[in-house]
């Protein structure tokens, strides 16, 4: 490439079923030479160095487009390609009749909240805005992340939390700095995610479900009967994909259809247990439906659509949230056992952990429910507990970043704490494999897709074998080794 005071080339990468559509920009001024990536539609992330001559400078960026182009990268014309399609979920939320729910404490997110976990150590909510809290169970403020776009959802697998954004992004939320796990294809309106053992459902507006792998590559993609699908869950065995036609079930391996149950009205929301899968639908219906033969084995009315639902670990309650800011609680042979308001919007997710019911809900509240038999009791005769409203000041949200915190390698790194891995060229792949003794040196391992680069050579907290094995999960903190 000849020498120039100013120059640019512009580059994208789109690859077909499940792949990323990415762009890649070069410019040269004098002697800098400015890189600007990310995904096609958004500002992406600046990278500037500066060299002692320009011919240097231009020989640099040379390298750069050469590597890009050998990974598939074309030139293009900015601005053909536009930004993916979102569809955020709509409710018209009208205030419950029904009497208040025992809510123990509030939380203002910010924006309508669709993103929600749960577990023994704090509760997370994620909302449109792209904000990521962290709470404890008595309502304490632990933590924040800034994420690009609207959470989608927060799923978790064994010991990894990821949440599901806008921007066509999965981020795993398990370190410090929130780092890309997954990117799902431009032209995929994304409705819902879930993820087991390192493997990606993905459920659209068209109805149709895809699969990633744990590298990021696509498995498998069916169109459904149906369109609108608001729920997936993945097991080791299937994956059940809820739509405007029902509910299928499919092979987690090949995607071959293994059953399919009709319900009355579009499935919105979708929960699992070891053997069962619940589906709420648009009729006001929550479908306990046998993951074996696809028969229904129960089902639980509300007064109006179903926009959540989820279960007691030992399936002995099922609980519900409406488009009428009400949550339910049913026995499990289908007896309801209470109706009550959540007095801050309609539940667009939910979660019961420890006798509480967890709601995100339309007006971004983070409410817990006290679900237990006494506080329910008390609530129905109108005795309530006192409501404490959370406010998160004073944290700075944590965005995601390429820029890891580095360690000096010396003579040998066995005296550091962690498993050192390597990123290396396979086929025209990016990869990552294990260097540390007692790891098998020919499995890869499931490691954020923003921070690869070819040659370097990483310090990870943790290093576990996948349930089915096969590859490695990077778990924890990652520093940069020099």
């Amino acid at each position: 490439m000849a020498s120039s005071a100013d120059q640019t080339t512009y580059l994208e990468l789109s690859e077909e079923g499940g792949g990323a559509h990415k762009f890649y920009e070069v410019r040269i001024s004098g002697t800098e030479v400015t890189i600007t990536y990310g995904r096609i539609g958004e500002r992406g992330q600046v990278r500037s160095s500066a060299y002692a001559t320009e011919e240097k400078a231009a020989a640099a960026a040379a390298r750069k487009i050469g590597e890009k182009v050998r990974k598939g990268y074309a030139p293009a014309v900015r601005g053909v390609r536009q930004r993916r399609a979102i569809t955020r979920r709509e409710i018209v939320s009208t205030r419950s009749t029904a009497r208040q729910a025992p809510v123990l404490w509030r939380f203002a997110s910010g924006a309508p909240a669709f993103g929600i976990f749960v577990n023994d150590e704090q509760a997370w909510v994620g909302n449109e805005k792209g904000d990521v809290f962290t709470l404890a169970h008595d309502g304490t403020v632990t933590g924040r992340y800034g994420l690009p776009d609207g959470v989608k959802c927060i799923v978790a697998d064994d010991f990894w939390i990821y949440a599901g954004c806008d921007d066509g992004r999965v981020y795993d939320l398990g370190g410090k700095i929130p780092h890309v796990a997954y990117e799902i294809a431009e032209d995929v309106d994304i409705y819902w995610l879930d993820v087991n053992d390192g493997v990606l459902g993905v459920s659209d507006r068209q109805g149709g479900i895809t699969t990633v792998d744990h590298e990021d590559e696509f498995q498998w993609r069916r169109t459904s009967s149906g369109n609108y699908a608001w729920m997936v869950r993945c097991d080791d065995d299937g994956v059940y994909h809820g739509h405007s036609g029902g509910v299928t079930r499919y092979g987690s391996r090949d995607g071959q259809p293994v059953w399919h149950t009709d319900t009355r009205g579009s499935v919105l929301f979708g929960w699992q247990e070891r053997d069962d899968v619940y589906a709420g639908t648009s009729f006001g219906s929550v479908y306990r439906i046998d993951k074996a033969s696809g028969a229904v084995r129960n089902h639980y009315r509300c007064d109006a659509a179903v926009f959540s639902c989820a279960t007691s670990p030992d399936g002995r309650y099922v609980f519900a949230g409406d488009n009428h800011s009400s949550v339910y609680c049913f026995a499990a042979d289908g007896t309801r056992l209470w109706k009550l308001g959540t007095g801050c919007g309609s539940a667009y997710s939910m979660q019961y952990h420890d006798d509480r019911l967890y709601v995100v809900t339309t007006d971004g509240s983070l409410a817990c429910i006290d679900a237990s038999e006494q506080a329910v009791t008390a609530a129905k005769e109108g005795q309530l507990p006192r409501t404490e409203d959370i406010k998160a000041t004073g944290w700075e949200r944590v965005t995601p970043s390429t820029r890891l915190e580095t360690v000096r390698r010396s003579a040998s790194t066995s005296g550091l704490a962690g498993v050192e891995v390597e990123c290396v060229q396979e086929g025209g792949r990016t990869r990552v494999r294990v260097l540390t003794p007692g790891f098998d040196p020919t499995w890869r391992v499931q490691f954020p897709k923003d921070i690869r680069e070819v040659g370097a050579r990483y310090l990870v907290a943790e290093v576990h074998e996948s349930g089915r094995g096969g590859f490695y999960r990077a778990r924890g903190e990652i520093k940069r080794l020099l």
